[in-house]
């Protein structure tokens, strides 16, 4: 996920400077919160009970930043603050809650990656905690068939060691063997590691819940040195970049 300061909009930086407490999810966010200078940084929580705690703070007259990696409407901390007010007591409703726009971490990969996401394109989030599997399977399927590219979200994690096979079997069911698949790990963070192969040659070890995964389109993709990019007169043509050049490359 995208994590990093310098990655952070300016919509987020100005805004929260008269902040009485900083309350953080996601992975990676401690150079974040770090950032902005609230000795009294909450940690430790789930996110249902931080968002809840957040508009405690916030009823009683604190001004209260919830701090999501990458963005927070996007598989993140926004959506659990409006359930949680719409769920607790009346006065929450009343308060000024705004939603400040970050980068999520589809767009920091595809950016680090070149230009994959140039055509439609969907984010599915492959944790079968909050849906079941069979759900996350059939939008897969719907998906690739469709050809879209896809960013895939949490894809492995130590909960969830087979989640990512079935999803890498699922694909191989729709899509050509040579379609090209991105893992971006860490990315905006000095771990960041980008790896390109074709489907074929994909493996679940290759992701963890650092990754986010790009499945790049099946017909009209490009690729300058270690860059992919979806093609613009898409309709046109035929075949992939890994059809074509055999990609498979690694660059941290």
């Amino acid at each position: 996920s995208s994590t990093s300061c310098g990655l952070t909009t300016w919509g987020f930086k100005r805004p929260i400077s008269p902040c009485d407490q900083a309350w953080a999810y996601g992975l990676g966010m401690g150079d974040l919160v770090q950032a902005l200078d609230r000795a009294n940084t909450q940690a430790g929580a789930g996110y249902v009970q931080r968002a809840g705690e957040a508009l405690r703070l916030a009823a009683e007259g604190g001004q209260v930043v919830v701090v999501s990696s990458g963005d927070p409407g996007v598989f993140a901390m926004a959506s659990a603050v409006f359930e949680a007010v719409e769920q607790g007591p009346a006065p929450w409703r009343d308060l000024d809650i705004r939603v400040l726009p970050g980068i999520t971490a589809m767009l920091a990969a595809a950016a680090a990656a070149g230009a994959p996401l140039g055509h439609d394109f969907c984010a599915i989030n492959l944790s079968d905690n909050l849906k079941p599997w069979d759900l996350i399977a059939r939008r897969l399927r719907l998906a690739a068939e469709a050809d879209f590219a896809m960013a895939l979200y949490n894809p492995r994690s130590a909960s969830r060691p087979d989640g990512f096979a079935r999803t890498l079997n699922l694909l191989r069911e729709v899509c050509a063997p040579d379609r090209l698949i991105v893992f971006a790990r860490a990315v905006s963070t000095p771990e960041e590691r980008i790896r390109v192969v074709e489907l074929r040659d994909a493996t679940p070890e290759m992701a963890d819940m650092r990754t986010v995964v790009l499945c790049a389109v099946g017909i009209g993709v490009g690729a300058v040195g270690s860059l992919v990019y979806a093609l613009q007169r898409r309709a046109v043509l035929r075949g992939s970049a890994g059809a074509q050049q055999g990609l498979d490359f690694d660059r941290d």
